[in-house]
């Protein structure tokens, strides 16, 4: 018996073809949540089966007792990518933040900054620097010294910081949080203030990360941001559990041999299968970019025609604000043939595969088109206006 964590519709996912997934009763759907960002290059990649089914015949797991063949290769594609220089693995993008936090406590402060709205994971570390009350207010207290700041307030950057400071922690874009886009100046105030009060600059992108926003990660899109930390982790090894910190000489520098430690983290089949899925986003980048282009443009016309309240794009990142619940939208997409979700009751999320198609796209938004049409004119929604 399942402990009852999670909503969950009625229909049971039985296989994945690309961009597709069918139900136990053979059914269709398009599948604009991937796994919430997971299944980033969409259901059973050629290169990807192939090179789990050679993997898993080899050697699955080793501990990091001893050395593999494809662990240290991935951590030099990850650095690199990053510009930073050494990484740590582990499972889950709660359990990378948990290590990017252990690195900035260890070099000896211990307030935090974090922001608003954000989210970063439900283990007591990375909940407590969770901006979002509802996840934290079960569990509290939390881990003391941590201060919220709103997003893209500079005047909040300014009052925010001291001497006692360890980090500052961002998402590039709140994934979670209804895909919001923190702006070039706070962020680049973010990093002046960290580095003037000799804190870390910690860039969470498990979500938006690894190609998403149409770069290798969201930061990069403003020049001169160059965080202390990077947290990756979702579409890192194709739905196999894999997530890395990434490190700067000087935020690693705290952490000794034995301070940290993980079993499964970083095992053969994991970082052999994500070396692939590197070498395919990279190749994907300018189909993501082009397609995040055709997408917003789609959506838009919702906009236009039925007067959603807003939509908000970062890449193949989607959101659309509603005046209204958009749980029965999500449900009513779903009969449609569409998988989405809902964060925060009132906005629609979408996160498409980076190998999805033009013509896809316009197969989602009519079916959004549609279900939002369908809404308003039931009438159904009139209480939330």
């Amino acid at each position: 018996m399942l402990l009852p964590m999670y909503s969950r519709p009625s229909i049971a996912i039985d296989r994945g073809d690309g961009p597709y997934v069918y139900d136990t009763n053979g059914r269709r759907y398009l599948d604009f949540i991937t796994g919430v960002g997971v299944n980033a290059l969409g259901h059973n990649h050629p290169r990807i089966t192939q090179v789990i089914a050679e993997q898993a015949a080899r050697c699955i797991h080793t501990s990091n007792l001893y050395h593999h063949a494809y662990q240290k290769p991935l951590a030099e594609k990850l650095a690199q990518w990053a510009g930073l220089d050494s990484v740590f693995f582990t499972n889950s993008g709660s359990e990378a933040i948990e290590t990017a936090l252990k690195a900035a406590k260890a070099r000896g402060k211990h307030h935090l900054i974090a922001v608003e709205n954000s989210f970063h994971g439900r283990t007591m570390g990375s909940l407590s620097i969770t901006g979002q009350p509802k996840y934290r207010k079960p569990f509290q207290p939390m881990l003391p010294g941590v201060d919220f700041i709103r997003p893209n307030c500079l005047d909040d950057l300014a009052s925010a910081f001291r001497k006692e400071t360890a980090a500052i922690i961002v998402e590039p874009v709140q994934g979670e949080g209804g895909i919001h886009i923190l702006t070039a100046p706070f962020l680049l105030e973010a990093q002046r203030l960290a580095r003037r009060y000799d804190a870390l600059f910690i860039a969470d992108e498990v979500q938006c990360g690894l190609g998403r926003t149409g770069t290798r990660f969201a930061y990069q899109r403003i020049s001169g941001l160059q965080p202390d930390i990077v947290v990756t982790a979702k579409p890192l090894a194709a739905g196999l559990p894999l997530a890395a910190t990434i490190f700067s000489h000087r935020a690693a520098e705290a952490l000794a041999p034995g301070m940290h430690g993980s079993t499964f983290g970083g095992g053969p089949l994991a970082c052999r299968v994500a070396s692939e899925v590197l070498a395919i986003i990279d190749e994907l980048l300018p189909d993501i970019r082009e397609n995040a282009i055709y997408l917003r443009e789609r959506l838009q016309e919702l906009l236009t025609i039925y007067g959603v309240r807003e939509i908000r794009t970062a890449g193949l990142m989607a959101a659309i604000q509603l005046n209204f619940s958009g749980a029965p939208l999500v449900e009513e997409a779903m009969r449609q043939g569409l998988l989405i979700n809902c964060t925060h009751e009132t906005t629609l999320r979408m996160l498409p595969p980076f190998t999805i198609t033009r013509s896809q796209i316009d197969e989602a938004c009519n079916i959004l088109g549609s279900v939002v049409q369908a809404a308003q004119e039931s009438g159904s929604v009139l209480a939330y206006l």
